[in-house]
């Protein structure tokens, strides 16, 4: 009773047990709807099993609170009180769903966990079910250790990360119903990142989908029609190449060390099909942009819709290819368009910030257990962070999975990086305390 926070260590064993259970319900916790809605209530289950002895109604300093928006997919806060009020420090992100996996394609199951020397294998071990087993095990450690702190410690376990096209399950709804609310007052340590190193800057994404229209036609006659998959390709080349006058490397992308600026490129191109000899009379080209969070992705979306307006006005104006090819053929009345869709609700990204007593005690912990500190950036996107950020709250972030095996095939994390992410944490606990 009484330890110091900072000499807590990981329960290897209780962690990896913990782990397996969470891993063997993962293939009901893939997220990929209409065709797999998770059920993150199997999670919180087993984080109830390990908890629940310890919460107040069992004697324990625990305290637990269950919140369901939609059935069979809650969330969970858990709370070790400390002894001066509006103190706080919480680790947030440790979401309940995972990505989709297809056990044909894997070298293992990825639906239950197997050990491979130090790699802990599974779908979740990395994103994010391996750092639900770490905060789990410590406010465990806590419960059953009883360091007396100033400061609440938060851990808050959420459904529904993996997909930000449906809301109303998630930390959406408890930032709405006030149940953060007592989080704005110290660091938020959003876990869902990777390689043990703070990660200070996020992109944010707008997807996009440009379908240009001509028409169908013999490929003999290419002066009595429109190609679209020309269109297509030459619109797409104008309209990146404006963007990156209109949106250019900003200077603060050094600072925050983004690997690249913002960027728009095509990922997808479809076409409704026919034979080598017709010239297509539709093309649809389908790409994202990711845009450091030092541009408003709302008004990149503007922008782009303002420019394929533009260049729909002054469409013979587009580079063409060869002195037959045409996108208004006045004497046909044939001219082509291009019109364009926006993909699921755009991201923000983040710039975390630098002069936070979190982010200070984040590096210094970090330094001291990893032996190194090199905070990094990306334009890959996190869903709910930079919403957080907007509402007040200071916004952090770290994970202790491996980003090789982040979304990928053969997910694996290893346990002397969750060892030392443990003693991160306890670490960080134990400086704001001070």
């Amino acid at each position: 009773m009484g330890q110091s926070v900072k000499d807590l260590r990981l329960d290897n064993d209780r962690f990896v047990a913990l782990l397996r259970n969470l891993i063997g319900e993962a293939k009901y916790l893939q997220n990929n709807p209409p065709q797999l809605v998770p059920e993150e209530d199997r999670a919180v289950r087993h984080v109830l099993e390990v908890l629940g002895p310890h919460s107040v109604d069992q004697g324990g300093p625990l305290v637990l609170k269950h919140i369901t928006y939609v059935k069979g997919r809650g969330n969970l806060i858990v709370e070790y009180p400390g002894s001066e009020p509006g103190r706080v420090v919480s680790f947030v992100g440790c979401h309940m769903d995972v990505v989709t996996a297809n056990p044909a394609e894997w070298e293992f199951d990825p639906f239950s966990l197997s050990i491979d020397g130090d790699k802990l294998r599974g779908r979740g071990t990395t994103d994010c079910l391996g750092h639900v087993a770490l905060v789990t095990e410590l406010f465990r450690k806590l419960a059953e250790t009883r360091p007396p702190l100033k400061m609440t410690v938060v851990g808050v376990f959420i459904a529904n990360e993996e997909n930000s096209a449906v809301y109303g399950v998630g930390v959406d709804m408890l930032v709405k119903d006030g149940f953060l609310d007592n989080l704005k007052s110290g660091p938020l340590l959003w876990l869902d990142t990777s390689d043990k190193q703070p990660c200070i800057g996020t992109g944010g994404m707008v997807s996009w989908k440009l379908t240009a229209t001509g028409k169908l036609f013999h490929s003999g006659f290419p002066h009595k029609t429109v190609n679209a998959m020309e269109l297509a390709q030459e619109a797409l080349k104008e309209i990146q190449k404006r963007f990156y006058i209109q949106f250019p490397s900003h200077p603060k992308e050094a600072v925050y060390g983004f690997a690249t600026p913002s960027t728009m490129k095509p990922t997808q191109w479809s076409y409704p099909g026919g034979g080598v000899n017709q010239i297509p009379g539709e093309c649809t080209i389908c790409g994202d942009c990711r845009i450091t969070p030092f541009y408003n992705v709302d008004d990149v979306a503007e922008w782009l819709k303002v420019t394929v307006e533009d260049i729909n006005a002054n469409i013979e104006d587009l580079d063409s290819r060869g002195p037959v090819s045409k996108y208004n053929i006045l004497e046909l009345g044939i001219r082509g368009r291009l019109s364009l869709e926006f993909g699921e609700a755009a991201l923000s990204g983040v710039a975390c910030n630098l002069d936070s007593p979190g982010f200070h005690a984040l590096c210094k912990a970090t330094e001291e257990i990893v032996g190194y500190v090199k905070p990094y950036s990306i334009t890959g996107s996190l869903p709910c962070i930079r919403e957080l950020q907007d509402e007040g709250y200071d916004v952090q972030t770290i994970g202790y999975g491996l980003m090789k095996t982040y979304h990928a095939q053969n997910e694996y994390c290893l346990l002397s990086d969750m060892q030392q992410g443990f003693a991160v944490l306890t670490n960080m606990i134990s400086q704001l305390e001070e």
